[in-house]
């Protein structure tokens, strides 16, 4: 099966009843009583005026790595705030006719990571470490593509400084946290929490984690250009996958 249909076996199990009614369009007062740089921020994204969104559906494109060596990948992404769902499903061109499958999830409050290879199971880690990992890592899809959903969701925004601000999400009794690092006209250029665990060689140790962006469309509705994902490590940084956005796909509140 190809990597799009897995996403989209995996999407349709998740999302059961009608699709949620558009609610009506956010207003300034929907900004009311956020920190400055929150509002700064959600004007920049372009929320004002439009509907809360209810999904986002993107095709991604970029390279990833465990190691020193970098491998093509390919990603279909999905979330949705009602319920707070997230399926990310990556394939990676390790060899012609052997690719490697990995399927992250956020769905009823677990979190799931799998990865296969010619159909065998190589890797299956569920618990609290990724019911914490996987929701923050939608909290982060959400600052980056549908920033609106945070509005109808139960998130406290705090301020920090003139260029970023905080978030605390809760879903199902899990709370997590991170920080948006903002461009001097609002364009979120970094995203970084504490709440995720890296596969170190001592086991699953929480380690920060951000995800930088660089450069953004303008327009009614901002793309980003670039982004990368970084651990830091006891090392020193490692980025493990970059992804080119200006090649890749965003659709929001798809119907099919």
């Amino acid at each position: 099966m190809s990597l799009r249909g897995r996403f989209d076996r995996e999407v349709a199990a998740a999302v059961t009843g009608p699709a949620p009614v558009a609610g009506p369009p956010v207003t300034e007062s929907d900004l009311a009583g956020l920190p400055e740089t929150a509002r700064r921020y959600l004007r920049f994204m372009g929320v004002v005026g439009r509907p809360v969104d209810r999904s986002c559906r993107a095709h991604l494109v970029g390279r990833f790595r465990r190691g020193p060596k970098w491998t093509r990948c390919e990603a279909w992404q999905w979330i949705s705030a009602t319920p707070v769902t997230r399926i990310f499903h990556l394939r990676l061109a390790f060899a012609p006719a052997m690719p490697m499958y990995a399927t992250d999830a956020y769905v009823d409050g677990r979190g799931r990571m799998r990865g296969t290879v010619a159909g065998v199971t190589v890797a299956d880690g569920q618990g609290h470490e990724f019911d914490v990992g996987e929701l923050v890592t939608f909290l982060k899809d959400a600052v980056v593509f549908a920033p609106s959903m945070l509005l109808r969701l139960p998130v406290t925004w705090t301020p920090v400084d003139n260029r970023s601000f905080g978030l605390v999400l809760v879903d199902r009794g899990i709370t997590v946290r991170g920080r948006v690092r903002l461009t001097a006209d609002g364009a979120p250029r970094d995203f970084t929490t504490e709440d995720r665990y890296a596969d170190l060689p001592e086991g699953l140790t929480r380690t920060r984690w951000s995800t930088p962006v660089m450069g953004w469309t303008t327009g009614p509705r901002p793309k980003p250009l670039a982004g990368s994902a970084v651990w830091h490590l006891p090392s020193g940084p490692l980025t493990y996958a970059e992804f080119d956005f200006a090649a890749s796909t965003v659709e929001h509140n798809p119907t099919a």
